[in-house]
């Protein structure tokens, strides 16, 4: 973030991206850069998916800065395959590790000297060491490093109490909606970066990448969406929505209508669908189960036929009522089970689901790569629910399913991209259109029996 607020301070355009399937940290490089955020996964999305991503949303002559995640080589197995490595091969991106430099001194020249030599090909340009404790330290580390491994120490960054700045909770970073203050934060962070990062040398390393140039993404025909309006519910409950999933369903036409669960009183009467992302539901628990004209008007939708899509947290706002810290918030009651949200994680990873039971959304037969990252599950003892997808790869939602279907809703705590499956985009739209034919002929059908006087 420090970076980012560097250049724009010194008049560069910046674009930042965020590897893996993130969605804090996607949102606080947003908040820095003031501008969207786009995902790289190569597992979800493949390569060829992830250099059009990067290469339609680049910005030309400025500063595209990656956030990769975990350590340098960590991927989905052994080999490291999908890390933040494999990534910057893609892209032909210098890296620049930043390394906690806790406690050691040469023995961090040689974490850097096994990630350069781990894998050749991947280009290890700079170190940014964390956490120094002073000058002394910082000294005897940059004459280590770049002694041994021949590459610069562009940055010393001195050990802070990072709740201080970002605090956490349970799924991780406060966001920046519910940040105390984020302008005095941005003023901390530049003036707690000021002269400790070497921005002009970490500049000429982000023009060493190739030149890429964009490439023509799949999208769906815009007359699809045309004439649609789907909604979305976007407040400081619910901000998980990947960028793409949003731009696919505006490329085909239809109309984004954004709405907040924690303010309106009713859904607009003209939605022909519904699309509600994860975020912290439970955080807002009072507020939202207070919002009871809301509340039952979701239940009046999904009980008239209107497709709903939702994950992990929407699944939440759809359920009878979260259980959280022995506190209930009643919900909206449209899932026949509660939730309660647990200390530790109940799912974290990638998962792959097969659909196999008919359902408002995806062909039978379709395989679904996505994600989880919930605290939350099923109060053990409920009913089994009505559930599209096994699920090869994840937890879930009960008993190796998930996808939880009740009228034209869907609720899983898998999220999708739409970059990585493009039958997501097009599932929502056929649901919306469906939906949209079915009010048309029945207010047809009212006109025609309307008695004329």
């Amino acid at each position: 973030m420090g970076l980012l607020l560097a250049a724009q301070r010194r008049g560069l355009s910046v674009r930042a991206f965020k590897k893996g399937p993130d969605y804090i940290d996607a949102a606080w490089l947003a908040w820095a850069s003031r501008g969207a955020v786009h995902n790289l996964d190569t597992y979800l999305m493949g390569h060829k998916a992830v250099v059009a991503s990067f290469t339609s949303h680049a910005v030309p002559g400025g500063l595209n800065l990656i956030e990769g995640n975990r350590g340098l080589y960590d991927g989905v197995d052994a080999a490291g395959t999908h890390s933040t490595a494999v990534l910057s091969k893609a892209l032909g991106a210098p890296v620049v590790l930043v390394l906690d430099a806790t406690k050691v001194t040469r023995t961090a020249a040689a974490m850097v000297l096994g990630c350069q030599r781990l894998d050749p090909d991947v280009n290890v340009a700079g170190v940014i060491l964390n956490r120094v404790s002073g000058p002394r330290h910082e000294r005897v580390l940059r004459e280590a490093i770049e002694i041994s491994c021949g590459i610069p120490v562009l940055g010393a960054i001195p050990r802070i109490p990072e709740a201080s700045l970002l605090p956490e909770r349970h799924l991780g970073l406060v966001l920046p909606d519910e940040h105390p203050g984020t302008e005095p934060l941005r003023r901390t962070l530049e003036v707690l970066l000021e002269g400790r990062l070497a921005f002009e040398r970490l500049w000429e390393l982000s023009c060493l990448g190739p030149d890429l140039y964009p490439t023509v993404k799949s999208e769906p025909d815009l007359n699809e969406g045309k004439g649609l309006r789907i909604g979305h519910i976007r407040d400081s409950a619910f901000t998980f929505y990947y960028p793409e999933n949003l731009e696919m369903l505006k490329s085909a036409g239809a109309t984004l209508v954004p709405i907040s669960a924690l303010s309106a009183a009713s859904l607009p009467d003209d939605l022909d669908a519904l699309y509600i992302g994860g975020g912290f539901p439970e955080t807002h628990g009072k507020a939202l189960s207070a919002n009871k004209p809301f509340l039952a008007a979701l239940w009046r939708a999904v009980d008239g036929g209107l497709p709903v899509y939702a994950e992990c947290g929407g699944l939440m706002l759809l359920s009878r009522a979260i259980v959280w810290k022995t506190l209930k918030f009643r919900m909206a009651g449209i899932l026949p089970f509660e939730v309660e949200v647990c200390p530790k994680p109940q799912g974290h990873g990638y998962t792959e689901l097969v659909v196999d039971t008919p359902n408002p959304f995806f062909p039978e037969g379709t395989t679904l790569k996505g994600h989880e990252f919930h605290y939350s599950r099923i109060l053990p003892g409920s009913d089994q629910p009505n559930t599209a997808c096994a699920v090869r790869r994840g937890v879930g939602c009960c008993h190796d399913r998930d996808g939880v279907i009740v009228g034209n809703s869907w609720a899983s705590y898998t999220h999708l991209h739409a970059l990585a499956t493009p039958e997501w985009t097009q599932g929502l739209l056929n649901a919306a259109r469906r939906f949209a034919k079915q009010k048309a002929e029945t207010r047809r059908q009212n006109v025609q029996r309307t008695p004329a006087f």
